[in-house]
């Protein structure tokens, strides 16, 4: 899991890659038998789309500001 410092230092591309990837991760896990599943990935996937959306959005809305 990246933290938030680290998500703030990318930039836009990067950030849509970190989300793309992570929403993949989601989606295989999700699709794994049931007893192979790790709600941990999950949780942490989840995180880390909703961190970098936030910083995403926070620079869409405010370009000037970083």
């Amino acid at each position: 899991m990246t933290k938030m410092s680290e998500i703030r230092d990318k930039s836009e591309a990067e950030l849509t890659e970190l989300v793309n990837t992570s929403r993949e991760t989601i989606r295989a896990e999700r699709f794994k038998d049931k007893f192979s599943r790790k709600a941990s990935i999950i949780t942490g996937a989840k995180r880390e789309i909703a961190r970098a959306l936030t910083v995403l959005r926070a620079r869409r809305r405010n370009p000037d500001a970083k």
